[in-house]
Order: structure tokens, then C-alpha cells, then sequence
């Protein structure tokens, strides 16, 4: 019966087969969903071969391996909506020992279901796949929804925020089938020149662990064994943010100080608190030592002190790096080992399969690799397929898709993190907000009709229906004279400029300037933009300036001679209307730069959070950054006062409690971001002058006061001291409290030494 079945529906009686059978107790105890995972991942561990273990540790591409060239979309790593799968190309691409994972597919749902039935029907033990894809600020298949980059996010300082970004990423790719979304970005970003900056939270190790921590909290979930929940894997651990000379994946020169203090500090939330189930080893070296062959890195710290639960997957070609870069290999199958010794469980794209599996098996076998190692990574693997229910309910519903893809929910979320991400840097004489009713506005600019969405947005189209030409059009009277050119032409720009009431210049970067790979060595604004904004401005119209980027941008002129500065960084597909609400008063600006502003590339590399002993000025300018880390302007005013700490008694691991009261001065409704900073007086080593310790979005009506306490842990006042150990050190505190990081309302307080019996 089940034969004829099965002979008349294909795949899809097997697909209901699997279901039938897996609702089942009987068998294998690895079949058994009422047993621990850690037992099921033992037991099937048990019955693979040596190939199939290896064959774990590999990841294919769905549309180079599985898909042919007519099934794909013109981008070509993207199935066609209408691709059917065909056994016969995965039979040749796989044969019968199963699959680690599989990526560059994007399947819809119906693929997906073919692909993974095939999958666990082709292998005798039933193992099903991970499909792994891009996601960083949207899952990155077709008509999906997009929302701001990641440096908008950090912007906002908003956890709730990335906790929410972070749960729609995943429940619009989990309905396509996919599992592991390879995001969030927590690399620190100290490097304005390094074209990443956009992906990450910005500078900052304690912003970018809470926005990290939520971001992954929202990804995954209660529970990954559901249909809208992911596995998120940080990235790129660890240190890549700040490379030799600013360029993507250089050296970095640092001690073991720093990077636990700084560098590690972004990740360590995502993985101990957030249990992040994925994680990227980096191209990189530290100190000469590259991240996929840095067993400290990988199996001291993040799987031996952190506890990782999860596996390490390189990134794209990073295992090659050890052989024909980095020369730490002499060979591919050395370079193979070399990493799957250090921590490292899966490859990327490194070698051709048949190089990298028989460069471990062969290493098993002539004693290279221990088996107990391979059974680690192995077991690494399993555990997440398991704990994402892929061998309980590996299918998804056909018809989940159609109500998740951009849903009213996603679209108004993008919408919300674009308006809370708009940074306002300056506003002389209030002249924004521009009002509605202006006679003649002119928008200039090369970003004046197009909504930038930055990197990692690769399929979507940059348009200009949702550009701030558009939707600043729909926005104003009707009888307002809206017109616009690029600015290729100076003078005819110049032209337009005189005849308008405003002038709002659209400047910035675009795709090609700023993202991976396009590092730059200064950071003036691109093309003749610079000689387009003098121009315009000495027009004597007044100007305000929005720029659309993806890192910190050099702009003296600018900030001193241009009335009113918006930065939007990347707003996702809505960013023209967030843009167009902030200038015309419909959205109350809130953003804070979560990196610094340099006046000259001269400066680099340049950050709040420096050594005391950073205190001499150049030559030819002073040290003072344009705009400080945490700056930004609102259409109101705030005020802090009554500031009091609380510290906690000798020997409490209680918290240090930061009470303080929080006025709106202003005639608007409005959100503040109150920052607390601290330093210690006297330490075993050099600490930061300040460092980011708390941080809350508060908002407030005109006229209100609230009392804000906000807690302090007290291991977040730990340092790595000279005995190379984490302590509390106790001595004088300065608690500073905020709109920036430097505010200037301080006071005092003591952590003392415990009382001794």
C-alpha cells in the first residue's frame, strides 16, 4: 500500500511518511523526540561512518550543486519561485552520505520540502540539512522585507528594537525553510575607512553586546524547533572591526588585554546570555595568529569559558587563507586540519569537497585529527539539527510564506527602526523642521531619489519610490514647488538652489563606496559632492544636508558652515519617508551616533573610549573628534540632574544603581538616550577615560520629568588586570550621566574591599 503510495505522490507521501514515522517512539533511539537531544546526537553518532561524520562537517551551494543554471535567478545564488528539484543532479552532487548544510539556494517553500525529503530519504540514517543564508538586516531572498542596516539599528539604541528586527528576520526566512541566518555583525567597529562599519553596532563593546544580545534573543527564540524561529551566528569573531589600515580583512594588532576587553566584549552577551547557536571564525590574524587556526580563541575561550553550545563555521575561503595567505599550512588537507583542531567545525566554501572530506578522513586516519575531536564538531552539528526539530518535523507549510513575507508587521517595524535611527548633528537657529507650506524646496543630490539600503541587500532594487524625493512630494501642500536634480552639474545645480526657499542636498555614498570589500583611504564625501555642497551653500539659501552612509564621514566644512546636518546612514526601503518625517516635524529625531565622527582621516584611528595617556594634539589641529560617540540632536531639549549612585556593599555582587532625573526642557513630545559612563581613579592596568556601562531610550512629553535609575552590573566593572585575571578592582568610581558621551554631570562613589572576619 505504502508503495503504490508513494509511487503516485513522490515526494509528498514521503514527506507524510517521515511525519508518521517521527511522531513515532519505536527505533533508533536518535528517531525518538522524547529522549534528551544529547542522547539522540550519542546514538546516531554511534551508527555513522567515518564518511558520513565528515560529510557533516561540509557545506554545499543549493545553486552551483543542486539547481541548474535555468532554475536560477539572474542573481544566481536564487532559485526561480517555480524551480523543481531534480533527484538526479543532488544524487551526483551528494550520492548517499548526506549533507552538512547547504547555503546560496533561497528556496521557496515548496523547493525546500523536495530538497530536504530527497536529503533524508538519500542517506540512510535520515539526516536532514541545514540551509543557511544571509539575513543581516533582512532575510535576503527575493520580495522580502529590508530594513535598515545594522548601523541604522545601533542608532536607535534601542534594544526592543533588535530584539523585534531579529524575530522578523527569522520568521520570514524560516518559511522558506531556512534555519541559520549568518548575523548579526558584533565586531567592533574602530576603523571608519573599513567599508563594514555599516554592518556593525558601531564602537562600542557594551552597545553593540545589548543590541547583539537582543538581536539574537529575538532571532531564536524560546524555542529553534519552531516555524519562525533561526539559528543566529554572530560575526566575524573575533577583532575584525579593526584591521591594519582599515582594510577588510588585514591584520589586527592586539593583545589578549584588548581583545578580551574590547573585542571580545561585543560577542560575550550573544553567546552566554543570548546562547547563540552559530558562530563565524574571521579571516584574519591577532597577533599573528589567524582566527581559524586560534585554538585560544576557539576552544578556550568561546567553547571552554563561554560555554558555546553551538558549531563554528568559517568564513567563505577563511580555512584557504591558512594555506595560501596566512601560510601557516603547507598544504591544503594541512590547512583542513589545522583548523578542524583549533575549533573550527565546518568549512565554507574552502576547498573543493573532495579535498577538504579526504583531507580529514585521511587525517583521522593517519592519526592528525583524533576521532574524539572529529566527534566533537560532529556532535556540535547534530545538536543544532536536532534542537531545530529537523529530523522530528523537517518540512515546512507550503502556505506559512504567503502570510509572513512582508507582513503588515515587518513593514511597519522597518518603518519604525528607519524614523528611530534618524540622527540629527546639527541645527542652527532651528531651522528644521522645514515647514509644510514652503513655497519652492529643491532636493540636491546624487541620493535625492533613491532610498539606500546598503550592503547585504543584494536582490532588492534601490528605487525611488520610496527615495525622499517622493515621499517628501507627498508630504508638503500641495501647492509646495518640489524639484530636483542629481548635482552632476555644479552650476545648474547652483542655478536651482537660487530659485528655492530651502535647499535639502542629498549627499553621501551608495553600494560600491561603502560595504565588504570597498575600503577607502579618506573619508571626504565622494565625487564633486564636496565641491557641489560649497557651492550650493554659498548661494545663501538656506541648506539643510542629509547624508545617506555607511560609516563616519570627514565633513569640517560642513559641520561648520551648513545650517542643519541629518545623518540617515542606510534607512532600509522606507528611508525616504523616515527622512522626509524628520524634516518636515512628523518624527522627533532621536538617533545617537553610536561611532565617532573624525574631522580628517588624519585622526584615525579615533574613539571615545581611549587611554588616559591619548591626551597631545596634532600640529595642525586639535585631537576633538567632530561629533562625539552618542551625539544627537532633537526638535526638544533635556535636562539630567539630581544624580546619585548606589553602590554595593563589600562583597555584594549586587548592582551599582545609577538614579538620576530626566527633564524635557522642550516645548515637543520626545525620546532621550540616557547614557551612564564610568572610569576608575586608579587601576592595575590603563583603563578607558570612560566607558559605556548603561543605556536607556526614554521618551517624555514636553515638560516632563521622570526619575530614571538604571542598573549597573557590577561585573561590568571588572577588569583584565595585570595578574591576567577578571576582578572587580576596588577603589574611586566617576559615574557620568547623559545625552553623549561627554556629558559632564558626574559624581563620586567607592567599591570597597569586602570586611574581613
Amino acid at each position: 500500500m505504502k508503495k503504490t503510495l508513494a509511487c503516485i505522490l513522490g515526494i509528498f507521501a514521503f514527506i507524510l511518511s517521515v511525519r508518521i514515522s517521527n511522531a513515532q517512539d519505536s527505533g533508533p533511539a536518535y528517531k525518538n523526540p522524547n529522549l534528551p537531544v544529547d542522547q539522540r546526537v550519542q546514538d546516531l553518532l554511534g551508527r555513522m561512518s567515518l564518511e558520513e561524520k565528515v560529510r557533516q562537517l561540509d557545506m554545499y551551494s543549493g545553486s552551483s550543486d543542486l539547481l541548474t543554471d535555468d532554475q536560477l535567478r539572474d542573481h544566481h545564488t536564487h532559485a526561480k519561485t517555480d524551480a523543481v528539484f531534480n533527484p538526479a543532479i543532488a544524487e551526483k552532487a551528494l550520492g548517499s552520505l548526506g549533507v552538512g548544510s547547504i547555503h546560496d539556494t533561497y528556496p521557496p517553500p515548496q523547493l525546500y520540502n523536495a530538497i530536504q525529503a530527497w536529503v533524508i530519504k538519500s542517506n540512510p540514517l535520515g539526516i536532514p540539512a541545514l540551509f543557511i543564508e544571509e539575513g543581516l538586516h533582512g532575510y535576503m531572498g527575493y520580495d522580502e522585507t529590508i530594513f535598515p542596516q545594522s548601523v541604522n539599528l545601533a542608532t536607535t539604541w534601542n534594544v526592543d528594537l533588535a530584539k523585534k528586527t531579529g524575530a522578523a528576520i527569522a520568521s520570514e526566512a524560516r518559511a522558506d525553510g531556512v534555519d541559520m541566518i549568518l548575523a548579526p555583525v558584533l565586531d567592533v567597529a574602530r576603523d571608519s575607512r573599513w567599508g563594514r562599519v555599516e554592518e556593525d553596532f558601531g564602537e562600542d563593546p557594551f552597545l553593540s553586546g545589548q543590541l547583539g544580545l537582543n538581536y539574537v534573543e529575538g532571532m531564536q527564540g524560546d524555542s529553534l524547533a519552531t516555524d519562525h524561529n533561526c539559528i543566529a551566528e554572530p560575526k566575524h569573531f573575533a577583532a575584525h572591526g579593526s584591521p591594519e589600515s582599515g582594510l577588510n580583512t588585514s591584520p589586527v594588532h592586539a593583545g589578549e588585554r584588548e581583545v578580551r576587553t574590547v573585542m571580545l566584549k561585543s560577542f560575550e552577551p550573544a553567546i552566554r546570555e543570548g546562547h547563540a547557536m552559530g558562530v563565524m571564525a574571521a579571516y584574519h590574524d591577532i597577533d599573528g595568529v589567524p582566527c581559524t587556526s586560534n585554538p585560544w580563541l576557539l576552544q578556550k575561550v568561546l567553547k571552554g569559558e563561554w560555554g558555546f553550545q553551538g558549531f563554528v563555521l568559517s568564513d567563505l575561503g577563511a580555512i584557504r587563507r591558512l594555506y595560501d595567505t596566512h601560510h601557516v599550512a603547507a598544504t591544503p588537507a594541512d590547512a583542513a586540519c589545522l583548523a578542524l583542531n583549533s575549533g573550527v567545525d565546518m568549512q565554507f566554501y574552502d576547498f573543493d569537497h573532495d579535498v577538504f572530506q579526504n583531507a580529514i578522513i585521511n587525517g583521522v586516519k593517519d592519526g592528525q585529527v583524533s576521532e574524539a575531536t572529529l566527534d566533537a564538531a560532529v556532535s556540535r552539528i547534530l545538536r543544532v539539527k536536532f534542537l531545530l526539530g529537523l529530523f522530528d518535523h523537517p518540512f515546512v507549510d507550503a502556505d506559512l510564506d504567503k502570510s509572513v513575507r512582508r507582513s503588515p508587521e515587518h513593514l511597519d517595524l522597518s518603518l519604525e527602526v528607519a524614523r528611530q535611527s534618524m540622527c540629527l548633528l546639527k541645527n542652527e537657529n532651528n531651522l528644521l523642521p522645514l515647514k509644510k507650506d514652503l513655497g519652492r524646496v529643491a532636493i540636491i543630490g546624487p541620493n535625492g531619489d533613491i532610498a539606500r539600503l546598503g550592503d547585504y541587500a543584494d536582490v532588492a532594487t534601490e528605487g525611488p519610490e520610496f527615495g525622499m524625493l517622493t515621499q517628501i512630494q507627498k508630504i508638503v501642500s500641495p501647492k509646495t514647488k518640489v524639484s530636483f536634480t542629481d548635482g552632476k552639474d555644479v552650476e545648474s545645480a547652483v542655478a536651482l538652489a537660487k530659485k528655492s526657499d530651502v535647499v535639502i542636498l542629498a549627499l553621501g555614498e551608495k553600494k560600491g563606496i561603502s560595504g565588504e570589500g570597498f575600503d577607502r583611504s579618506d573619508l571626504d564625501l565622494p565625487g564633486n559632492q564636496e565641491e557641489l555642497l560649497e557651492a550650493i551653500v554659498k548661494t545663501g539659501v538656506p541648506v539643510v544636508l542629509v547624508l545617506q552612509n555607511g560609516r563616519a564621514l570627514s565633513i569640517p566644512w560642513a559641520a561648520k558652515h551648513v545650517p542643519a546636518i541629518l545623518e540617515a546612514w542606510y534607512p532600509g526601503e522606507f528611508g525616504g519617508r523616515a527622512i522626509a518625517e524628520t524634516l518636515f516635524g512628523d518624527n522627533n529625531p532621536a538617533g545617537r551616533l553610536p561611532v565617532t565622527f573624525p574631522k580628517s582621516v588624519g585622526q584615525l584611528p579615533v574613539f571615545y573610549n581611549h587611554f588616559p595617556s591619548k591626551n597631545n594634539n596634532y600640529v595642525d589641529e586639535n585631537d576633538s573628534p567632530q561629533f562625539v560617540f552618542g551625539f544627537g540632536l532633537s526638535y526638544t531639549t533635556f535636562e539630567y540632574s539630581h544624580l546619585n549612585v548606589t553602590a554595593p556593599a563589600p562583597g555584594s555582587a549586587d548592582d551599582v544603581l545609577v538614579s538620576f532625573n530626566l527633564t524635557n526642557t522642550g516645548e515637543r513630545d520626545g525620546d532621550e538616550v540616557a547614557q551612564v559612563y564610568m572610569h576608575e581613579t586608579t587601576a592595575s592596568v590603563a583603563t578607558p577615560v570612560k566607558a559605556l556601562k548603561a543605556f536607556s531610550r526614554i521618551h517624555l512629553k514636553a515638560g516632563e520629568t521622570k526619575s530614571v535609575t538604571l542598573r549597573v552590573s557590577k561585573s561590568e566593572l571588572a577588569v583584565w588586570g595585570a595578574d591576567q585575571e577578571w576582578k572587580v578592582e576596588p577603589g574611586e568610581f566617576t559615574a557620568s550621566v547623559g545625552g553623549r558621551s561627554d556629558a559632564d554631570l558626574s559624581t563620586k562613589f567607592v567599591i570597597k574591599w569586602p570586611q574581613s572576619s
